[in-house]
C-alpha cells in the first residue's frame, strides 16, 4: 500500500508497463463438454468458498430415484409446451381478442407476437445496433494500431489502455449528441452537476446522502416531466425540441446513466479517505477490482465521462463500477478468440430460441390483452410461466449484445443473467444471477452500507424499494418490491433453522430442500407475475381459479410434484458442477 496521490497513472509508469495482462476464460472446461457447460461462465465460479460443509456427493443421474424423475420429465413437459401454443392457435375461443396484436413473422408463414415494446424496439434496431457496434469496434481498433505503431517509438511498449480513455469519451460525446440530438446538452448538464458536486464533496460524511438525495430527485424529475421540453424553458427554444436524435427518450437510457454517476461519486468518496492500491504484477478478480481504489488523480472528469457515456454500456448496460472500469483500462484483460466465439454462439442460440418461441407462443399478446377468461388452470399457469422465461430472454439478449460489444472491445462487465429462469430454487440464489450486474452494484452502495447482513430485513427492505422505483413509479413495482422482501425472510429463518453443516449429511435433507424449493419458486413466480407480468389483476384471477375449485387445487397440487422433481434436478446440477470444481453462490 502507497500512500494518497503518490502513485503515478501517467502512461509511462514502469508498474503499469511491467504488469501482466489478466486472462478470461470463458470455458469452463477446455478440454471437454459436459453438462454443466450449459451455464455461463463467470469470473467467481472457479474460487472454492473458504470453508466448504461437506465435500460433493456421488452422481445421483443414473439412480432408479433420477431415471423415474427423468421420465416423468420427459412425460409432463410436452404437455408445458402444447399448452401455450394451444392457447395461441387460431382455433382458440380467445383468439380474435388478441390477433391484433401480432405481427407477420418469417418462421413457416407463421405471425408472431412481438407487442413488448420493449423486445420489439431492441429486435426492430438490431442491425443499427450491429452497424453501430462494428463502426465504433473498427475505429477503436484503427485508434489502437495507429497509437501502437506510431506512439510506441517515443514511450515504449504499452502494457496499459489509459490512452483509449480521452479517445473513448471523446466518441461517447458524439454518440450521446447523435442518439439524444438536442436533449444531449441535458445530459450533459446532469453529468457536470453531479461530477462537481462529487469533487466537492468527496470525503465529507454528508456526501452520500447529498449525492443520493440530488440523484434521486433528477431521476424522479426526468421521469414526471417526460424528458422536460425546452419550450416549456421558454417558447422561443421550442424549435430545439425538433432535433430528437435517433432515440429522443434519453430519460429512459438514463436510468442506467444515474447508477454509473453514482458510482463514480462513491468510489471517489471512499477513495478520498483510503490508500490506493498498489500494481503488481498479480491479476485482481472482479471483486477487488471494484474494491479497490485508484489515486484521487484517477478520478478526474476524462475517465468521468469515459465511463458514464461508454458506448457498449450505455444503453441497457451491464453495469460496472468506475473502479472495475478504470483497472481494466490499467490492466487489460486479454480475453481469447474461442471465448468470443462461443459467447457470440450462445447469444446467437438465445436469439434464435426468442424468435422460435413468439413465433409459436403468443402468450404476451394474450396477457396484454387479457384474453385468459375461460382458459383451464393448465392454460392461465402456462401462460403465465412462459411469460417470464420472454421477459428473461428479452433481457438477457440485449445485455448478451452489449457485454458482447464491450469483450470484443477489450472490456469485461458483469455476466448479467447466470442462470436459466427454470433453473433457481432459492429467492436469494434467484437475485444473485438475476441482472447480476445489477444485484453486485446494489449490495456495495445500498445493502452493505446499510448494515448488510447484519440489518438483513431493512437492508434489503430498502435496497429492493429502490429497484422497484428505479424501473418505474408504479404501485405494481412497489408491491413486487416488497413481496420479495417478504417472501426471502422464510427462506433466511429456515436456513438458520435447518443448516447444511449441522443436516447436510442426513438422507432427508436433500427432500427438505426440494419442499422449500417449491415454496421458493411458488413465491418468486408470484412476485414476478405481479411486478413484470400480469399485475395484481391478474394474479387475483389466477389464484381466484387455482384455489376455487376442485380442479384448480388439483392442478396446482399437480403442479407442486412437478416442482418438487424440478428442485431436485436443481440440486443435483449444483452438485455436479461442484464436481468439477465450480462454485456459485446462485
Amino acid at each position: 500500500m502507497i500512500p494518497l496521490h503518490a502513485m503515478n497513472d501517467s502512461p509511462n509508469s514502469l508498474r503499469e508497463r511491467t504488469a501482466r495482462p489478466a486472462y478470461l476464460n470463458f470455458n469452463e472446461h477446455e478440454n471437454d463438454f459436459s453438462l454443466v457447460s450449459l451455464t455461463v461462465q463467470t469470473p467467481t465460479s472457479k474460487q472454492v468458498p473458504t470453508s466448504l460443509t461437506r465435500p460433493p456427493t456421488p452422481p445421483r443421474w443414473k439412480t432408479p430415484e433420477f431415471l423415474i424423475y427423468g421420465l416423468l420429465f420427459l412425460i409432463v413437459f410436452p404437455f408445458m409446451v402444447y399448452s401455450p401454443i394451444q392457447a395461441s392457435s387460431e382455433s382458440h375461443p380467445n383468439y380474435h381478442l388478441f390477433q391484433y396484436k401480432l405481427s407477420q413473422g418469417w418462421i413457416n408463414g407463421r405471425r408472431v407476437d412481438i407487442s413488448d415494446p420493449q423486445y420489439r424496439s431492441f429486435r426492430g434496431n438490431f442491425l443499427n445496433l450491429c452497424a453501430l457496434a462494428v463502426l465504433h469496434l473498427v475505429i477503436t481498433k484503427s485508434y489502437g494500431f495507429f497509437v501502437s505503431k506510431y506512439g510506441s517509438r517515443s514511450t515504449g511498449k504499452r502494457n496499459d489502455n489509459l490512452h483509449r480513455i480521452p479517445f473513448t469519451a471523446g466518441f461517447a460525446t458524439l454518440l450521446i449528441i447523435g442518439l439524444h440530438g438536442s436533449s444531449s446538452f441535458k445530459v450533459f448538464a446532469i453529468i457536470v452537476i453531479n461530477y462537481l458536486l462529487a469533487k466537492r464533496l468527496g470525503g465529507l460524511r454528508i456526501a452520500p446522502i447529498i449525492l443520493w438525495t440530488v440523484n434521486l430527485l433528477i431521476l424522479f424529475s426526468n421521469e414526471y416531466y417526460d424528458g422536460y421540453r425546452f419550450s416549456s424553458i421558454h417558447p422561443s427554444l421550442d424549435y430545439l425540441d425538433t432535433y430528437r436524435g435517433a432515440y429522443p427518450r434519453w430519460h429512459i437510457t438514463f436510468n442506467i446513466a444515474m447508477l454509473r454517476l453514482l458510482s463514480f461519486s462513491l468510489d471517489y468518496h471512499w477513495a478520498c479517505g483510503r490508500e490506493s492500491a498498489q500494481l503488481s504484477s498479480v491479476p485482481m478478480n472482479a471483486r477487488q477490482r471494484s474494491s479497490n481504489p485508484h489515486s484521487l488523480a484517477s478520478y478526474n472528469f476524462i475517465n468521468y465521462v469515459a465511463y458514464t457515456l461508454y458506448p457498449p454500456l450505455y444503453i441497457a448496460g451491464p453495469i460496472m463500477t468506475f473502479n472495475d472500469f478504470y483497472w481494466q483500462f490499467r490492466r487489460p484483460i486479454y480475453i481469447s478468440r474461442d471465448g468470443l466465439l462461443g459467447y457470440a454462439i450462445r447469444f446467437g442460440i438465445c436469439t434464435l430460441t426468442m424468435e422460435v418461441l413468439l413465433h409459436y407462443m403468443y402468450v404476451v399478446a394474450i396477457k396484454d390483452a387479457k384474453a385468459w377468461y375461460g382458459d383451464t388452470p393448465m392454460e392461465l399457469c402456462m401462460i403465465g410461466f412462459w411469460n417470464l422465461v420472454v421477459v428473461w430472454l428479452k433481457l438477457l439478449i440485449p445485455w448478451r449484445f452489449f457485454r458482447l460489444w464491450a469483450l470484443i472491445d477489450g472490456i469485461d462487465p458483469p455476466e448479467n443473467m447466470i442462470r436459466c429462469l427454470a433453473n433457481n430454487y432459492t429467492v436469494s440464489g434467484f437475485w444473485r444471477g438475476w441482472h447480476r450486474s445489477y444485484n453486485q452494484w446494489l449490495i456495495r452502495y445500498i445493502y452493505v452500507p446499510l448494515g448488510g447482513s447484519s440489518n438483513v430485513v431493512l437492508a434489503t427492505l430498502l435496497s429492493f424499494t429502490f429497484v422497484a422505483l428505479w424501473h418505474d413509479l408504479e404501485l405494481r413495482l412497489l408491491a413486487w418490491g416488497w413481496l420479495v422482501t417478504l417472501f426471502i425472510l422464510p427462506e433466511l429463518i429456515l436456513g438458520k433453522v435447518f443448516t447444511e453443516k449441522q443436516y447436510g449429511t442426513f438422507w432427508w435433507y436433500r427432500h427438505l430442500r426440494a419442499i422449500g424449493g417449491v415454496g421458493n419458486v411458488l413465491m418468486l413466480m408470484v412476485a414476478n407475475l405481479v411486478g413484470f407480468v400480469i399485475g395484481t389483476e391478474g394474479m387475483k384471477y389466477l389464484a381466484g381459479q387455482l384455489l376455487g375449485s376442485l380442479s384448480g387445487l388439483g392442478f396446482l397440487v399437480l403442479a407442486c410434484a412437478c416442482l418438487f422433481i424440478g428442485v431436485q434436478f436443481m440440486l443435483e446440477y449444483r452438485e455436479e458442477e461442484k464436481r468439477h470444481g465450480i462454485y456459485r453462490k446462485c
